[in-house]
């Protein structure tokens, strides 16, 4: 395995469908190299003064910590929230076979 640091960015929205498609262009775009999916969360929040209870849906996403900021400005960009939730988290360790796939599947070309 290589010195690149592997995370994983949990990315929730209101539309499963929705965070589906974002998903698979990341994956398409090598920004990530999978995202699995929860279809069914509950999401209790402060916005705009009030307290919000909403259902969503997250992603975790496996990708390299130096493509964050690309997935950030994605989300910035492509997000209907005007805030999204994008959270980086270090991933310590894991099977090594995976965490080269991980890598492979996020290559950047030249």
């Amino acid at each position: 395995m290589t010195d690149e640091q592997i995370c994983e960015v949990v990315v929730t929205a209101a539309d499963g469908e929705w965070l589906a498609g974002f998903t698979r262009r990341l994956v398409e775009d090598r920004l990530a190299a999978c995202g699995q999916q929860t279809a069914a969360i509950r999401s209790i929040y402060r916005w705009d003064g009030a307290v919000h209870d909403d259902p969503e849906a997250r992603v975790a996403l496996h990708t390299r910590a130096s493509l964050v900021e690309r997935i950030v400005a994605r989300a910035d960009a492509e997000h209907p929230y005007d805030v999204p939730c994008v959270l980086a988290l270090p991933v310590v360790g894991g099977n090594p076979a995976y965490l080269d796939w991980v890598l492979a599947m996020t290559d950047q070309p030249g």
